[in-house]
Parts: C-alpha cells; sequence; structure tokens
C-alpha cells in the first residue's frame, strides 16, 4: 500500500523515535499525513529527525523522554488530552536487548532495565493512553515483538522473557477491546538493520541486512482505521499473521 496520505489528520505517538525502526516509522507516520509525537531519550536524533519531517511537509513534536520515567509518562497522557483530546496511533517501539550474557551470569539491574523498557514502559503508556485511544474514532496500538518471544535465544534470555511477556499484554489489551473501536496488535519485524541487530550480530554486514524503513508500509497499514485485525502478531518476515484473532 501506498503511504500516500493515508493517515491524514490523525495524531501518531512514536517511542524510541531517534534511531532505527522508530524514526523510519515516524518518518513515514508523517509522509502519510499524520502529526508525529517523537519520544526518545537522545534529542540529537530526535531534531534531525524533526528536520526530515519538516523537509517532507509534516509536522512533529518532540519529547525528550526516558521511557521508564513512568511518572513522565502519566504527565504525557495528561498533555496530550489537554492539547488533542485523543490519540489515534500509539507505536510501542523502544526496546532493551540487555547484556549478552548467560542467563545465570546477568545482573539483577540488566534484568530489571530490559523489562522496565520492553515491558513495564508499554504496559505504563497503555494505561496512560488508554482513554485517549478510546476517544478516537479508530484507535491503534502497536507494538514491536520478537522471535525470541516464541523460539528464545541464548545469552538475551531477559530480552527473550520481556518480549513473551510483552506479547501476552498485548494480547490481553487486544481481547479486552473486542466490543471496541480500539485495535491491538505485534510486529515481528524479523532481521532488520538496526542497532540492536548490530549488538545481537556484531561481525554481520549491515549491508547484508533489509533496513528498517522497509517494515514502513506494514506500519502504516497496522495503523489505518480500515484495520480489522486484533490482538494479533504479524510476521513481516513472512508477510503473515501468527496468532488468531481475539
Amino acid at each position: 500500500m501506498s503511504e500516500d496520505k493515508k493517515l491524514e489528520g490523525r495524531l501518531a505517538l512514536v517511542t524510541g523515535a531517534s534511531r532505527g525502526i522508530g524514526y523510519q516509522a515516524a518518518l513515514g507516520y508523517a509522509r502519510a499525513g499524520a502529526h508525529v509525537i517523537a519520544l526518545a531519550r537522545t534529542v540529537g536524533g530526535l531534531e534531525e529527525l524533526d528536520d526530515e519531517i519538516n523537509a517532507a511537509g509534516g509536522s512533529a513534536t518532540l519529547v525528550p523522554l526516558d521511557i521508564t520515567d513512568f511518572d513522565a509518562l502519566d504527565r504525557l497522557g495528561a498533555t496530550i488530552h489537554e492539547r488533542w483530546g485523543k490519540l489515534d496511533i500509539l507505536l510501542g517501539n523502544a526496546g532493551s536487548l540487555g547484556v549478552l550474557t548467560p542467563l545465570a551470569q546477568n545482573k539483577p539491574s540488566v534484568f530489571e532495565e530490559v523489562f522496565a523498557v520492553n515491558v513495564t514502559a508499554n504496559y505504563r503508556l497503555i494505561r496512560s493512553l488508554d482513554p485517549l485511544l478510546q476517544a478516537a474514532d479508530h484507535g491503534r496500538a502497536i507494538f514491536i515483538s520478537s522471535g525470541a518471544a516464541r523460539s528464545p535465544r541464548p545469552f538475551v534470555g531477559p530480552y527473550s522473557a520481556s518480549k513473551a511477556a510483552l506479547e501476552a499484554l498485548v494480547h490481553t489489551y487486544g481481547r479486552e477491546n473486542r466490543l471496541t473501536s480500539v485495535r491491538a496488535n505485534l510486529v515481528d519485524p524479523g532481521t532488520l538493520r538496526t542497532k540492536m541487530r548490530a549488538q545481537y550480530n556484531p561481525g554481520e554486514n549491515p549491508d547484508d541486512v533489509t533496513p528498517p524503513e522497509a517494515l514502513v508500509p506494514t506500519l502504516i497499514d497496522l495503523a489505518s482505521p480500515d484495520l480489522t485485525e486484533n490482538g494479533r502478531i504479524y510476521d513481516f518476515k513472512n508477510k503473515s499473521w501468527l496468532v488468531e484473532t481475539a
């Protein structure tokens, strides 16, 4: 599907928007007509994104914020309510791989940080933003998962466990919204050229890996008002849905 103004007039919040999938998604949403609320810790990356969105004729609001500042996420929900009164699209993209090490050797602080970013932050986003998604005519909540949730990989135990927990959260949220206009789904992006991918496969030639912008048309489709799927996982590599409809 074309990105051309498919999201005209909609409001989208993207976490982890300063690089990788989040950066490309935010740019793609803006090009498709959405006003983007771009959230990330890295101010420089957000400013580069803003420049590119403006050059493309789009608009963005930058939110330099640590995704684990949970009180700030609550305040963000209140601010969006005061300014816009709704939220059409939530893309929970921010993630943490942790440290590559056997599970028994993981430091508790690393385990807790991975779960804070990958699970608790997304729960807090749902908690803070659900009233705004409900206020939209077709609220869309999209979260980035991983095949590691269903096929755990060596040396990234906290990451695999956190993505499994995230999938359970989003499946639950989708099922709870069967009778509303909100749709909640996950995307397994497979192998994309991201910083996290490079961290897990340091010897890999990045030129041999699909760039993150390839995922953008799928993320636009999942954010669209005409989406009917709910509580499911979209396997980007195989272009298919993995989980039965909620």
